[in-house]
C-alpha cells in the first residue's frame, strides 16, 4: 500500500507552487510559504524513502495525478535523492532568495515547488503517460527558472531546444515500446521484453534522449551553459538531481523494459562514461568561471556513473551476477553522492556570489577567514567529488574500480583496463582542479575589494551547506551499513533475470578488496595526523621553542600582486599540453551545431513545443 507520506509530499509541493502563485502582492509572505512548503515536501518524501528501504519491497498504488505508481528500490533511492537535497535547498532558499527581491523571487519560489513536484511525479510514475508528462514538466519548470535571469534568454532557449529534441527521441522510443506492448502500463512493457534489432533501436533512441538530460559527452552542451545562470540553489537541483533523471531513464529502459539483452549495449554505455568523465574534468580545469566549472565538473561525474551502469549491463548480459550487484552499486551509490556533494559546492559557490557578486575566482581569495562556515562546508564538498578519503565520492568510486577490475579478471575485452586508467586520470585532476579552486577562492589574500570586505551569509544557508556536508561524511564513515541497501536493487535483477538467491553476496571478491571500512581509514588518517604533533611534542627543545621576529614570505603577495598565483597559472602547464583536444572542443559538443539555431530563430521552441505535442497525441492514440 502507497505511503500516505508519498501523497503528502506531492500535495506539499502543489500547495507551495499555489501560494507563490496566489500571493504574488505579498512577496515576503508567499517566499516564506515556498520555502516551507518545499521543506515539509521534501522532509515527507525523504521519510518515505527511508521507510521503503527499511522494508525492503516495491510497493504499489494508485494516485489521481499520476495513475498506477510503482515503488522499486530504484525509485525509493531517486526519491531519497530528489528529497534529501530538497531539504537543504529549502532550508537555504528561506535567506538566499533575498539575492533576488523584486527580481523574479516569488516566480522563483513557485516554479521551484513545481520542479520538485515534477521530479518526484516522473521517478513515482508506473505508466508511460504520467511519466512522459512529468518528464516534459521537468523541461519547462526548468527553462522558466533559468529564463528568470534577464540576461540568460539565450542560454534558456538552447536548453529548451536540446532537451526538446531529447524528448522527442524519448517519445519515440516508448510508442515503439507500448505499440509492441498493446499497453502504457509499465509492468506491461516489463513483461513484452523486445528483441533483435527493433529492441536495439529504442535503447538508442532512450540512450540518445534520456543523454540529452543527462548531459554527458557529447550531448553535454546545455550544461556548461544553463546551470551557471540559473538562481545557485536552482543550479543545485539541477546539477544534482535533474541530470540523474536522464540516468533513470536509461536504467528504466534499458534494463527494466528491455532486460539489457544486448552485450554491447553495455560497451557503449561504458565508453561514453569514460569518455565523458576524462573530457568533462579537462574542461573543467581550464574554466576560471566557478559555476561554469562545476557544471563541467557534472559532466564528469555523470561520466563516472554511466561506467558502473555499463558494467551492470555487461554483467546482465554475460550472466554475471557479482559485476550486475557491484556494478549497479557503484553507480548508484555514486548517484547518491554526486547529488549531495555537487549540490554542497553549487550552494557554496552561491554563498560567495551572495556577498561577491562575481563568478570569477580571481576576484575572491582569503575568504576562509571571512566566511568560515561556508569555506569548511566547500572544503568537505571539494575534498567528496576528489574522492578523498573517508568521503562518500571515495567509496563510490572505490566500488565502481572494484567493479572494473572483476571486469579484468574475466580477460574478455580491452575496454576495462583502460577504463581503469581513464577512472585513475579523471581522479588524479579532479583533485588537480579542487586544489586550484579551494587555494585560489578562500585560501591566499583577496584579490578584489569586495573579497576583502565579505562577512559570512545568514544562518539558513549555512545551515544548508553544513547539512548537506554533514550528509558527505555520514554516506563516507557509513558505507558498511548504507550500501546494502543500495545494492539491493542489483540483487532484485540478479534474483530476477538469472535465476539466483537474493541473498547474492553483495562483494563478490576476494577478501583484501571486500574489507573496506571508511571508519577505520578515518581513524588511520586521523592517525597518522596526530604522528608529526605527537613527535614534536616530544622532541621539542629550545631551538623548535625560540620565536623569531620578521615579515614571514607569504608567495609574493606583500610585494607584487603580478607574482600571486591566478587560476589560469595553476593549469597553465596541462592546458598547453592539451591545446589540440581544446581546439577540438566545439566538434565534442552537439550544441554547436545547434546554438546558431536557437539564438536566431524564436520559433524554434514552439516548433518543438508542436513535434512534442504531436508525439503525445500519436502515442496516446496509437497504443
Amino acid at each position: 500500500m502507497l505511503s500516505p507520506l508519498v501523497m503528502a509530499t506531492l500535495l506539499l509541493f502543489l500547495l507551495g507552487a499555489a501560494a507563490g502563485l496566489l500571493l504574488q502582492k505579498l512577496p515576503a509572505l508567499a517566499n516564506r510559504l515556498n520555502s516551507g512548503f518545499a521543506l515539509l515536501g521534501s522532509l515527507a518524501g525523504l521519510v518515505a524513502a527511508i521507510q521503503i528501504f527499511a522494508q525492503g519491497a516495491p510497493v504499489d498504488g494508485q494516485l489521481w495525478l499520476l495513475g498506477s505508481v510503482h515503488l522499486d528500490m530504484l525509485a525509493a533511492l531517486m526519491l531519497l535523492v530528489i528529497s534529501t537535497v530538497g531539504v537543504a535547498v529549502a532550508l537555504y532558499s528561506f535567506a538566499y532568495i533575498r539575492e533576488y527581491q523584486g527580481k523574479g523571487d516569488v516566480a522563483i519560489g513557485a516554479l521551484m515547488n513545481l520542479f520538485l513536484f515534477a521530479m518526484v511525479g516522473m521517478v513515482l510514475a508506473d505508466n508511460a503517460l504520467g511519466f512522459l508528462l512529468c518528464y516534459e514538466l521537468v523541461t519547462l519548470t526548468t527553462y522558466w527558472l533559468v529564463k528568470t535571469n534577464p540576461e540568460a534568454a539565450k542560454q534558456s532557449r538552447l536548453y529548451l531546444v536540446m532537451n526538446h529534441i531529447g524528448m522527442a527521441l524519448v517519445l519515440i522510443a516508448f510508442w515503439l515500446l507500448c505499440r509492441e506492448s498493446g499497453s502504457l502500463e509499465f509492468a506491461a512493457l516489463r513483461e513484452h521484453h523486445l528483441a533483435g534489432a527493433l529492441a536495439s533501436l529504442v535503447f538508442l533512441l532512450s540512450f540518445c534522449g534520456f543523454g540529452l538530460r543527462a548531459g554527458f559527452v557529447p550531448l553535454h552542451g546545455w550544461l556548461p551553459v544553463a546551470e551557471p545562470v540559473a538562481p545557485s540553489h536552482i543550479s543545485a537541483l539541477m546539477s544534482g538531481v535533474m541530470v540523474k533523471l536522464g540516468l533513470f531513464g536509461i536504467l528504466r529502459v534499458s534494463i527494466d523494459f528491455l532486460g539489457a539483452s544486448q552485450l554491447w549495449w553495455g560497451y557503449v554505455v561504458l565508453i561514453f562514461g569514460a569518455c565523458s568523465a576524462v573530457l568533462g574534468v579537462l574542461f573543467a580545469l581550464a574554466e576560471h568561471d566557478l559555476k561554469r566549472l562545476l557544471a563541467y565538473h557534472t559532466v564528469e561525474n555523470i561520466g563516472i556513473i554511466l561506467m558502473g551502469m555499463g558494467i551492470g549491463m555487461i554483467g546482465i548480459a554475460k550472466q554475471q551476477p557479482a559485476l550486475v550487484v557491484l556494478g549497479l552499486l557503484g553507480a548508484l551509490y555514486h548517484l547518491l553522492n554526486h547529488a549531495i556533494f555537487k549540490s554542497l559546492l553549487f550552494m557554496g559557490t552561491g554563498s560567495v556570489m551572495f556577498r561577491l557578486h562575481t563568478r570569477d575566482m580571481d576576484k575572491m581569495g582569503g575568504l576562509a577567514k571571512l566566511m568560515p562556515w561556508t569555506a569548511l562546508a566547500f572544503l568537505i564538498g571539494a575534498m567528496a567529488i576528489s574522492a578523498l578519503p573517508p568521503l562518500n565520492g571515495f567509496v563510490s568510486e572505490w566500488f565502481i574500480y572494484q567493479s572494473l577490475l572483476s571486469m579484468t579478471k574475466l580477460g574478455t575485452s580491452v575496454v576495462a583496463p583502460l577504463a581503469v586508467v581513464m577512472l585513475a586520470v579523471t581522479g588524479a585532476m579532479a583533485v588537480m582542479c579542487f586544489v586550484k579552486v579551494y587555494g585560489i577562492c578562500f585560501c591566499g589574500a583577496p584579490r578584489s575589494e569586495k573579497a576583502s570586505h565579505a562577512r559570512e551569509v545568514p544562518g539558513a544557508m549555512v545551515a544548508g551547506t553544513l547539512l548537506l556536508a554533514a550528509v558527505c561524511l555520514v554516506l563516507g564513515l557509513g558505507a558498511p551499513w548504507i550500501a546494502p541497501h543500495i545494492a539491493s536493487y542489483g540483487q532484485a535483477l540478479v534474483a530476477s533475470q538469472m535465476s539466483v538467491a537474493t541473498g547474492a553476496t553483495l562483494l563478490p571478491l576476494d577478501s583484501s578488496q571486500a574489507i573496506l571500512s571508511p571508519p577505520v581509514i578515518a581513524i588511520t588518517l586521523l592517525g597518522l595526523f596526530l604522528i608529526p604533533l605527537l613527535v614534536l611534542a616530544i622532541f621539542k627543545g629550545p631551538k623548535l621553542g625560540r620565536r623569531h621576529a620578521g615579515t614571514p614570505w607569504a608567495c609574493g603577495y606583500a610585494y607584487e600582486e603580478r607574482m600571486s598565483l591566478t587560476s589560469g597559472g595553476v593549469t597553465h602547464t596541462l592546458r598547453q599540453l592539451c591545446t589540440p583536444l581544446y581546439r577540438k572542443q566545439p566538434q565534442l559538443d552537439l550544441a554547436t551545431a545547434l546554438r546558431r539555431v536557437s539564438d536566431t530563430s524564436g520559433m524554434t521552441g514552439w516548433l518543438l513545443h508542436g513535434v512534442v505535442l504531436a508525439l503525445f497525441i500519436l502515442m496516446a492514440v496509437g497504443v
